[in-house]
């Protein structure tokens, strides 16, 4: 892996890996490396990524397989060295909306409510259990390896954060849709198996959908503001394709929660909007 020091934080990679794998998950074996010249040696998890391998006829035992990785990584004990998803994290990732997605794409202000939705979307995430968060584990992250568990590889930004988060990230997929019908028998997959492990109470078990929508709301909201900076600073066009799967989960969302009725409704105003969908 060549990785320009002045560009990634390579100690972060290989403590965040040393750590993943004592704990028995499926990541790159690093042989050596040289942080001050970027350049590291590791063992190759293939290149079949969920994305080519997930159909009706796999996505049950795939994603199980991801769900159990979950776990694994969820009960390690948190790294105080670790970031912390906190409050102010959290919020400058919902600003990117207003920045590329309102104002740089779309042509328009942020409405002067938007701050108390934010705020309520933050409430709901710093309320769950704090666990290790991967922040993109999802099917261009996870490699299908025949036999084994998911490899699992772009973990550099990991942080401490909200229980919910990776899981909304596998299977609120902004690059893969399946049915509410499906997502929900894995969602009671992981429920289940985070109430034996003892991740969640059965209060909080109780509790966990409503947290799944709002952080998946949280993740989408931020996701329309990267992918229209990627493609206005950064010229990677191809993200542009991906907003219409990504405002559907935005509006199922707010349909559920009269909460977010006023940005539903902001959003049903806006005629660019609806073009996109």
């Amino acid at each position: 892996m060549d990785s320009p020091p002045q560009h990634e934080d390579n100690q972060a990679f290989v403590s965040i890996d040393k750590l993943l794998e004592q704990h028995g998950l499926n990541v790159p074996h690093i042989f050596q490396a040289d942080l001050q010249q970027g350049y590291l040696i590791l063992s190759d998890l293939g290149s079949r990524p969920y994305l080519s391998e997930l159909s009706s006829a796999t996505a049950d035992p795939l994603y199980q397989s991801a769900i159990d990785s979950l776990l694994v990584m969820q009960k390690i004990p948190a790294d105080p060295a670790f970031p912390k998803y906190d409050a102010g994290l959290l919020l400058r990732e919902l600003k990117l909306f207003d920045e590329w997605f309102l104002h740089r794409h779309l042509g328009i202000s942020a409405p002067v409510w938007l701050p108390s939705i934010y705020d309520f979307l933050i409430d709901s995430a710093l309320s769950q259990p704090q666990v290790i968060v991967h922040r993109d584990f999802h099917s261009r992250n996870l490699m299908y390896q025949p036999g084994q568990a998911p490899g699992i590889i772009d973990f550099q930004d990991a942080v401490i954060g909200p229980l919910s988060y990776d899981l909304v990230s596998l299977l609120r997929d902004v690059y893969i849709e399946w049915q509410k019908d499906e997502q929900q028998n894995w969602i009671n997959y992981y429920v289940s198996k985070a109430t034996q492990s003892e991740l969640l109470s059965s209060d909080q078990a109780t509790q966990f959908p409503r947290w799944f929508d709002l952080m998946g709301l949280q993740r989408h909201l931020k996701i329309l503001g990267i992918f229209c900076r990627l493609n206005y600073r950064d010229s990677k066009t191809n993200y542009m394709n991906d907003l219409a799967l990504t405002l559907k989960y935005v509006f199922q969302v707010c349909q559920e929660y009269p909460e977010l009725e006023p940005l539903q409704q902001f959003l049903l105003d806006q005629p660019q909007i609806m073009a996109i969908t």
